[in-house]
């Protein structure tokens, strides 16, 4: 959870969220505030960030997970068995 909430100000309880909704959207959608860690009985219940910000994470999840992926298709790559591009082509190219 300590990633999620760096500073004070970034954390807020049910209660006040609710009496405050437009505001914090407000900063939430201008990025005047990265993300607000909605506090529920005194534990993080929810998180709130911008959806371009949400986006943007998510895009990094993706590639990362394709980075990972091509490592380790890397370490049991064989040259020999491996079919060339031209190869590739040929094979899949469209008849028309």
């Amino acid at each position: 959870m300590t990633a999620s909430l760096e500073r004070a100000d970034q954390a807020i309880s049910m209660p006040a969220i609710v009496r405050g909704f437009s505001a914090r959207l407000k900063e939430i959608s201008s990025r005047a505030t990265e993300r607000l860690v909605i506090f529920k009985d005194n534990r993080p219940a929810a998180v709130i960030i911008n959806v371009d910000v949400y986006q943007e994470m998510l895009d990094e999840l993706k590639d990362l997970r394709v980075e990972a992926a091509a490592g380790e298709r890397l370490i049991c790559f064989d040259q020999a068995r491996a079919v060339s591009h031209d190869d590739m082509r040929a094979r899949y190219a469209r008849k028309d």
